[in-house]
């Protein structure tokens, strides 16, 4: 039989990066292509105490195994309104605060209820690809916005001029979407007057912002700078967030801080999606906050990632040819992001790598135009052993080295 399968799916392609972690069934294989958290992270005891818990109680136990409402688990929804407003001060009287299925699910959700086929959604170029894909899914257009770099070649964010050009030229534009702190897979921290100007283009021009920060809490060096939905006081801004990278990813916990005309729709999309999230780890993650200490918790993963990402650099540095890559030196979230020096390709050296047992991610994968090569690949440190760092990055200079 032929499948006629339709047209907003027919062009889809799977992620690069979960078809790169198909041969990694190889144990010899090292990888930096994961955007996975430390298994270390994990708090295996406080969860496993807390599950137990729950279902020695019948009462929790039966709400645990029934269906639930699409808005989330009362208490989890109020302690992330809390937490979002003490910690980061979003959340205003328009605002509604509602669980999803990971942060992956809000960014979906939200596209589907703002955006109609054809319709433009602009990003940051290079961005992530689970949203690139989420809105390509949903019909949406793509117009990809570079980023500046600085003397040293480190990456500066999203260039304000170029914004202002793409927003004159697409009347059709719906949404901005940005990961403002920690850019995945560039690494950069969008400074304080970039963001901003940002949200002053936004509200000129009429479009909404869609906010992604799963790495904001993950800040090893430097200094916190304040989300663009702190700032919004004109409801223009959705914030999405997640617990995946503080808690768990398994667990799929994310949840969106939004206007309440774009929650309430935004709830319907959700009841034909999945109808509400895992009752049972919305629990889970609840008594974490009141019987742990959320932020004690997050204080160590900090910590495990900034001697990962110290190490990294201090072996790139050391076996990166100079003249060759530049890459950023990120003060927190979980990747580096490298551009190779005066090429447009960075694909030959992703597949040499692979070819000897290095799994890296071509910068293409990121890219708002999939035809359009990149000069970047990009590195994750959170997920290798200290033993593959060192073992990983010296293969890959000597890659890079042409050896």
């Amino acid at each position: 039989m032929e499948y006629r399968l339709s047209d907003k799916m027919e062009c889809m392609k799977p992620s690069a990066i979960r078809e790169i972690f198909k041969s990694l069934t190889d144990p010899t294989i090292i990888s930096f292509a994961a955007g996975n958290p430390a298994a270390e992270s994990f708090p295996v005891e406080e969860i496993s105490k807390i599950s137990a818990d729950i279902f020695s109680d019948p009462a929790s136990a039966a709400q645990a195994l029934q269906y639930s409402i699409t808005e989330g688990y009362p208490r989890l929804r109020e302690q992330v309104k809390e937490r979002l407003k003490n910690k980061f001060n979003i959340g205003k009287e328009f605002d509604t605060t509602i669980i999803t299925s990971g942060g992956q699910q809000g960014i979906d959700l939200a596209s589907k209820v703002l955006c109609n086929e054809g319709d433009v959604i602009i990003c940051e170029n290079p961005s992530f690809i689970g949203a690139l894909n989420a809105f390509r899914a949903n019909g949406a257009r793509l117009v990809g916005v570079p980023g500046e770099t600085g003397e040293n070649g480190e990456d500066l964010g999203i260039s304000i001029e170029s914004l202002e050009e793409t927003l004159k030229a697409e009347k059709n534009a719906k949404l901005i979407y940005m990961i403002p702190t920690f850019q995945n897979p560039a690494g950069a921290t969008l400074s304080l007057e970039k963001r901003k100007a940002v949200y002053t283009l936004a509200k000129k021009y009429g479009v909404m912002i869609l906010e992604d920060n799963p790495y904001g809490e993950l800040r090893f060096a430097g200094e916190d700078v304040p989300t663009i939905k702190s700032m919004d006081e004109d409801g223009i801004v959705i914030y999405s967030g997640s617990f995946s990278k503080i808690l768990s990813a398994g667990m799929r916990i994310g949840f969106l801080c939004a206007p309440d005309a774009i929650v309430s729709k935004i709830v319907v999309a959700k009841q034909v999606n999945d109808v509400h999230t895992n009752i049972f780890f919305q629990m889970v993650c609840s008594r974490f906050i009141d019987e742990c200490d959320l932020d004690g918790h997050i204080a160590k993963i900090r910590a495990l990632y900034g001697r990962k990402c110290a190490l990294m650099l201090s072996e790139m540095d050391k076996h990166f040819p100079k003249d060759k890559v530049v890459y950023t030196r990120p003060e927190g979230g979980i990747f580096i992001w490298c551009r190779l020096i005066g090429e447009t390709d960075s694909s030959a050296i992703v597949k040499s790598a692979i070819a000897n047992k290095v799994a890296v991610v071509p910068g293409a994968t990121f890219n708002a135009d999939e035809s359009q090569p990149s000069n970047g690949f990009r590195l994750n440190y959170s997920t290798p052993t200290d033993e593959q760092i060192v073992k990983g990055i010296e293969i890959l200079g000597k890659a890079l080295r042409g050896e």
